[in-house]
């Protein structure tokens, strides 16, 4: 059973991040693992998180969706979870796959308002509303129920829709908008990357400064949420632009182009990339190169360049007429309009993430799937 709860923490990990273009939702980690009436087991379980990631993934209706946690720092010496889970909660936070502060206070508001992002919590709205007005618009909190097949989310206020793509805040955007710098150079967020003397420095995951996290605003000044350690303003933020693979109608897989970072599609691109081929049926492997599309930003210019054996589809605002279809021959490049849809084979696409406003799929992939029976023995009742 060890073994089976380790595999399912290390699917959970892949859908964490810190990212604002990734970042689907927002929770208070020390909350979710205490929703015992989810799985009727122990006061504190990890696994938990994983119900709540399988239920945003159903309620926006997408696979691989990512959520932004916020873990209090008495979390990692929890007595209510076990030592290999409070390992695991120490790692992700050396990685900078979740975001660590010493007090949560409202930290999970403030990135919230500051991303455009719902709250995946179960606080009373009424709480909220001294807090952040921000809280009263439709859909910004989402609570997660017990359900047949599993949790389920619903609406603390309105309706609980989650916008294809979120939208910053004013004050977020402007954030955004720069690179920042912690003093402490360990830090995993905004310096060089993390404690050297962890056991786990080997395998940390550099955070670029393309994907950093919003600043904490202490007084109007942008500060460390981690370190409490006032920022320094590094610089201009590299732009970028958010994309969705969109195969057979389902949205795959959202990832991000920067200006400083082109990304290759394709079956299995060399060296990184996003790769395809285990979504892909054995024709359309047979067809897709293992690099075939080069995606770059160049100040607001997206282009597509082809780099494959087959050449690249561009579909002039996803128009489905063929005769409208241009075909980009061996290292041809063409700049994308707003609209414009990359086509690597018949119904294997890749656009912007606003043109999909819904994920396509009705039973997104479990992260629970190598769970141990006890964990989800209460939705097979």
């Amino acid at each position: 059973m060890r073994f089976e709860v380790s595999k399912v923490l290390d699917a959970i990990e892949g859908r964490l991040t810190t990212d604002p273009a990734l970042a689907r939702a927002v929770l208070d980690l020390s909350e979710v693992v205490r929703w015992a009436d989810l799985d009727g087991g122990r006061p504190a379980s990890m696994l938990r998180l994983g119900l709540i990631i399988d239920a945003l993934g159903r309620h926006v209706a997408e696979e691989n969706v990512p959520v932004y946690a916020v873990v209090p720092r008495s979390l990692l010496s929890d007595a209510d979870l076990t030592s290999n889970e409070r390992m695991v909660v120490r790692r992700w936070a050396d990685d900078g796959v979740v975001e660590v502060v010493p007090q949560l206070g409202d930290r999970v508001l403030e990135v919230a308002e500051l991303l455009g992002l719902p709250v995946l919590t179960r606080t009373r709205a009424e709480q909220f509303r001294d807090r952040s007005p921000w809280v009263e618009e439709p859909g910004r909190l989402l609570a997660a129920v017990p359900g047949a097949g599993g949790p389920v989310l619903v609406a603390r206020i309105g309706r609980g829709e989650v916008p294809a793509v979120a939208e910053p805040s004013p004050v977020g955007r402007k954030l955004l908008s720069r690179v920042w710098g912690c003093p402490e150079s360990t830090c995993a967020a905004y310096g060089s990357g993390g404690d050297p003397d962890s056991p786990f420095a080997d395998m940390r995951k550099t955070t670029s400064p393309v994907s950093q996290p919003p600043p904490t605003l202490l007084a109007g000044v942008p500060t460390c949420p981690r370190h409490g350690s006032r920022l320094r303003d590094a610089g201009p933020r590299p732009a970028v632009e958010v994309l969705s693979v969109r195969i057979d109608g389902v949205v795959r897989k959202r990832f991000v182009v920067s200006t400083e970072q082109p990304v290759v599609v394709g079956r299995a691109p060399e060296g990184g990339g996003v790769m395809l081929g285990q979504w892909l049926t054995d024709d359309a492997r047979k067809w897709i190169s293992r690099g075939h599309v080069r995606l770059a930003l160049r100040g607001p210019e997206l282009s597509a360049q082809d780099v494959s054996t087959n050449g690249t589809g561009i579909r002039p605002d996803g128009s489905l007429n063929d005769d409208e279809r241009v075909t980009l021959s061996r290292d041809e490049t063409r700049a994308l309009g707003p609209n414009d849809v990359v086509e690597l084979y018949a119904n294997v696409h890749v656009g912007r993430a606003k043109l999909w406003h819904n994920g396509g799929v009705s039973q997104p992939h479990s992260v629970m799937a190598e769970a141990p029976t006890m964990a989800i023995r209460k939705f097979e009742r």
